[in-house]
């Protein structure tokens, strides 16, 4: 085959003559490019040793080899190193434990993908796993646990209200864990917070997982398109916090290699790594080469594979310069600048190991609200103190935003995520239970704001798990009404249970694969009432006004006001240390139609005093998680006149029209 000196262009650059192959490798001498006739090969059929006065422009070593075509596998191999993953290819293949895995040359589509851009004040995301969610038998799907499998229940996230969904991360990622199970289970990271680059898609959830074909691009694609064709966005959750590779004893697949003061943050000796993520190494974002391909591959999954926006791990390692010190322009600010990213959504995750940003981001970005999910917890399970920080989560968070110039906008509200117990869990456990992950109980954090209502875990007792549902009830109620952007953990609408474990990663059983039969059974008027919960929010622009509401604190009542607040009395909203309970009015003035919120997490039933309306309106319930589901979610319901009696732990929403 022909050989020519190429061009500095990172990866594998298919055109009709050839292959172009370049690659990053700063200060070596010696720089080879292996080729591969097959996947089975432990040699290769073709070794090329690049020259360092052809085949290199500053630290890109390259070479052109005519005659190669779509398909191709090849590693590279730096010096002494062992054989290197493309951490630009777009594909690779999967094998055992990674033994002689190799890179796929795939070509890129030369047309763009299509969006849908749904508006940040009417997005409800819906934080997902594309095995996990369809892995069940349960799930009735022809192809469980795949790509495919997701796309066949794109009408139950449809007819539940989605607009959004956020996929745990779909980089090709090191499964591995060196814990088993306390029965001896090997055990494997599921999640996929272990990426080895950030590109290639991952082949765990495609058809044809042990094949070295690249369907799983063309199969991602479809579903993304599919689900742009319902309505609903993709956001993908990306990993450039660190990698697979560890710290100074961890595996090598492609950076180390390539030069690791340009990948990774190290301590003063340039020997060690700094571990702001946790997991051995942090990525060192703000050097120009890791800089670099974190802005490539988020541009090739936004155009090419067509995501409409991503949810970063441990973001604020993205704000950290070379020393590991935070920086007041960074990385950050360039994704939100750059010309086609700055149509995405960004959502950032404001903290890591060594330090939490929450309110930090530069504009353009969403951040989870931390202290939203927190404040939420401690309010349903009865701490004190909590009524003037819950007024703040259901309003926006403007101490945390409006500093910046932002908007609501930038708070993901969630009380739930991936990361922690489920909301079912928080109502039935006082402790985690991570034996089954093989680290003792270690992993997983203690900190839940979780209480089990007087029996731990599992119960029997239909009084207590009528009683824990009610709470879901009130958590949902709270996450639709409150200003930001709401985001729901998959299974939480159906009651899923994990069964104590916060910390399921490497669970792949049915512990953690989303159990059916809840959704259409015992739970199936929680997610009746998660659904009738989010087209309320879509029907009424006053609980998502994309603006902070003006809040009218005067104890005079005024029609017109978008928010008042109340107590038990009108106007006279309870900020003591004990309160438990908080009332408050919003006036949806395009809709000419007033709402009256009471929230009572006290021990025993409370009597609300109800502001008047103008005369011809009436108070009418619409919601009372304490009632029977099915006189609630009725407009024309029944009439209230001067107060209403809420029982203990339990939510209401009135209706004057």
């Amino acid at each position: 085959m022909e050989v020519l000196k190429g061009v500095p262009i990172h990866g594998a650059t298919i055109d009709e003559n050839g292959i172009n192959f370049g690659i990053y490798a700063k200060g070596k001498k010696s720089v080879k490019l292996y080729i591969y006739n097959n996947n089975l090969e432990l040699l290769p059929s073709k070794i090329y040793q690049l020259d360092p006065k052809e085949n290199k422009t500053d630290n890109i070593w390259h070479i052109y080899i005519k005659k190669l075509k779509e398909g191709t596998l090849y590693t590279w191999v730096l010096d002494d190193s062992p054989e290197l993953l493309d951490p630009y290819s777009i594909s690779y293949t999967r094998v055992k434990k990674y033994v002689n895995q190799k890179n796929i040359a795939v070509k890129k589509s030369e047309e763009p993908a299509e969006h849908i851009n749904i508006p940040l004040k009417d997005t409800i995301i819906y934080e997902s796993h594309i095995r996990l969610f369809t892995r069940n038998k349960n799930s009735n799907v022809k192809y469980p646990g795949t790509y495919y499998g997701f796309m066949e229940k794109i009408p139950y996230l449809k007819k539940l209200g989605i607009t959004s969904v956020e996929l745990l991360p779909l980089c090709e990622w090191d499964d591995y864990v060196t814990f088993k199970s306390v029965t001896g289970e090997e055990l494997k990271n599921v999640w996929g917070y272990n990426p080895i680059g950030f590109f290639a898609v991952t082949k765990n959830f495609s058809n044809e997982k042990l094949s070295i074909a690249y369907s799983e691009i063309n199969q991602l694609k479809l579903l993304v398109k599919e689900l742009h064709r319902n309505g609903i966005e993709v956001l993908v959750d990306v990993v450039y916090n660190h990698t697979a590779e560890g710290g100074e004893n961890g595996k090598i697949y492609n950076f180390k290699s390539m030069d690791k003061e340009s990948f990774y943050i190290l301590d003063d000796d340039k020997e060690g790594y700094k571990n702001y993520s946790g997991c051995g190494n942090t990525f060192n974002c703000n050097e120009p080469p890791a800089a670099e391909i974190i802005l490539e591959s988020l541009r090739y999954w936004y155009n090419e594979i067509g995501v409409d926006g991503f949810r970063f791990d441990l973001a604020s390692i993205l704000g950290r310069d070379s020393d590991g010190q935070w920086m007041e322009t960074s990385i950050l600010n360039t994704i939100a600048e750059d010309p086609i990213l700055k149509n995405a959504k960004l959502i950032s995750e404001s903290w890591d190991v060594g330090g939490y940003f929450l309110g930090e981001m530069p504009p353009n970005w969403s951040e989870w609200n931390g202290k939203y999910r927190d404040a939420v917890r401690k309010f349903i399970k009865r701490d004190s103190e909590q009524i003037p920080e819950l007024l703040k989560r259901i309003f926006g968070s403007p101490d945390l935003f409006k500093k910046n110039k932002r908007k609501p906008t930038s708070s993901i509200n969630y009380i739930t995520s991936h990361d922690g117990f489920t909301m079912w869990d928080l109502v039935s456990y006082n402790n985690k239970y991570n034996l089954n992950n093989g680290e003792d109980n270690r992993d997983g954090t203690g900190d839940n704001n979780s209480f089990n209502w007087g029996e731990e875990g599992v119960t029997q007792n239909i009084g207590l798990k009528n009683f824990r549902k009610k709470l879901l009830k009130n958590m949902f109620l709270i996450l639709m009404i409150s200003q930001g952007i709401p985001m729901i953990k998959m299974g939480d609408e159906m009651g899923q249970t994990q069964f104590g474990n916060n910390n399921p990663y490497c669970q792949d059983n049915a512990s953690t694969w989303i159990n059916w039969r809840r959704g259409t059974g015992e739970f199936g008027d929680l997610t009746d009432f998660v659904e009738k919960m989010i087209a309320l929010r879509k029907k009424y622009k006053i609980f998502r006004k994309g603006e902070y509401l003006e809040i009218d604190e005067d104890e005079e009542e005024n029609e017109y006001s978008e928010v008042e607040l109340h107590g038990v009395e009108v106007g006279k909203p309870d900020y003591s240390k004990s309160s438990l309970s908080i009332a408050f009015t919003l006036y949806d003035k395009e809709q000419d139609t007033k709402f009256y919120v009471a929230l009572n997490s006290y021990y025993d039933k409370l009597n609300f005093k109800l502001p008047s309306l103008s005369i011809g309106k009436n108070w009418r319930v619409l919601i009372d998680t304490s009632r029977k589901d099915e006189v609630n979610f009725q407009e024309n319901g029944e009439i209230i006149h001067n107060d209403y009696t809420l029982m203990s732990s339990s939510c209401l929403i009135l209706i004057g029209k």
